[in-house]
């Protein structure tokens, strides 16, 4: 339990990082992601989704 939640903390400092530090950019980003279509989304959504099940099958393996 104390490994996971070290997880979600690292997770939460790492998704809420360029927010803190950059809030403009983060903005025009969001703006730009509104802009893309559904499909392009999920793909995104998807790729990002089996590389970090890859990672985690490597650090732990």
């Amino acid at each position: 339990m104390q490994f996971f939640l070290c997880v979600i903390g690292m997770v939460l400092f790492i998704e809420g990082f360029p927010y803190a530090a950059f809030p403009a950019k983060m903005q025009h980003w969001i703006q730009k992601v509104l802009e893309m279509p559904p499909t392009a989304l999920r793909g995104f959504g998807l790729v990002m989704m089996l590389s970090g099940l890859l990672l985690v099958y490597i650090g732990r393996g």
